[in-house]
């Protein structure tokens, strides 16, 4: 393995370099990963490897750091400080978590022996550190990105980053406390903040307990929006060789025969894309209750988005940003 450190450039250098690069990206499936150190962010890039084996299939691992965190009154040299992220001899804030999620990824001879790493810095809100980043990329294409982030709060360091993917998939650990749509807009964990504000779809990740299923469950209403939802997180199954159910939950029981109807559609339309389904259920109650409910026996639960503009969201409220809060497994929001 080799390491190179990219040069400064002119700004306009710079600029056609992002655009081509923004270019390339969007023909790939870029997955980030906000790890903070909890068990629930690592439980997510569990996720992310399973899915991210393929060379067309990039992840970035993010760790956001406040401003100025004790490197200017600290009497830690900068230039030490970066050189970090190279050798990882150093305890700053972020770069254990970044190294562990590495080593979850791959070992230390797979990166010797197949991977060239690079690293580059930009500077942010006037830290000393910056931002930074180390990226491996693998010989067949694909590549694994560390960034270790500055910004005020996580929230928006998270937010930043997506704007300089694009990014086709976020994954968060879940947080400890979960507040309604109208209260997390205003005072909520850094999860709901993003779950709620990115344009992407988001994963809030729990550790898998023993006994739990390893399938996914997929929650269809017949709309088009969640059958769309429906193929997109039967394609990530396919690829983490995971079995997939679809679940559909009438509100009333003159609706079963309708329910029915949606599952049997939406089985055909898997069996198109060579995907099979493993089981079709019917519910009948209230979608977020029965969804959570029979969500307790698999891995993942994948809902889709409302698709409502955000103020509506806060109003009105959505079945996607409750059953992220009151599940017990994963939860993937599709947007």
């Amino acid at each position: 393995m080799s390491f190179t450190i990219r040069k400064p450039r002119g700004q306009n250098s710079v600029q056609a370099e992002m655009s081509e690069v923004r270019e390339q990206r969007r023909n790939r499936f870029r997955i980030l990963v906000c790890i903070d150190g909890t068990d629930e962010s690592y439980a997510g890039l569990r996720f992310a490897s399973r899915i991210g084996h393929s060379s067309e299939c990039d992840i970035i691992l993010l760790y956001v750091r406040p401003i100025d965190q004790g490197l200017r009154t600290g009497g830690l040299q900068v230039r030490v400080a970066r050189e970090n992220m190279l050798d990882w001899g150093l305890e700053l804030p972020g770069i254990r978590h970044l190294k562990r999620g590495l080593d979850m990824l791959t070992g230390e001879d797979e990166i010797s022996a197949h991977w060239t790493a690079s690293m580059s810095h930009s500077e942010s809100w006037g830290d000393p550190l910056g931002d930074n980043k180390v990226e491996y990329r693998h010989e067949n294409g694909r590549s694994i990105v560390l960034k270790l982030k500055t910004a005020p709060d996580p929230a928006s360091g998270i937010l930043d980053q997506y704007e300089l993917g694009p990014y086709n998939l976020i994954i968060m650990g879940a947080p400890s406390h979960w507040h309604s749509e109208m209260r997390a807009f205003f005072s909520a964990s850094v999860t709901q903040k993003v779950a709620m504000l990115a344009p992407c779809s988001v994963m809030v990740a729990r550790p898998h307990q023993e006994g739990r299923g390893t399938g996914h469950l997929i929650s269809i209403d017949g709309t088009k929006h969640s059958l769309e939802a429906m193929r997109r997180d039967a394609v990530l199954a396919k690829h983490s060789n995971r079995p997939v159910t679809l679940l559909c939950v009438a509100q009333q029981q003159s609706d079963i025969a309708t329910a029915g109807r949606v599952l049997e559609k939406a089985a055909e339309m898997l069996g198109k894309m060579d995907i099979g389904v493993e089981d079709v259920l019917v519910r009948v109650g209230n979608p977020t209750e029965e969804i959570v409910k029979v969500g307790d026996n698999y891995a993942v639960i994948a809902v889709a988005c409302s698709g409502k503009k955000l103020f509506r969201r806060l109003y009105v409220g959505g079945t996607a940003f409750r059953v992220m809060g009151a599940a017990n497994t994963s939860v993937l929001n599709v947007r």
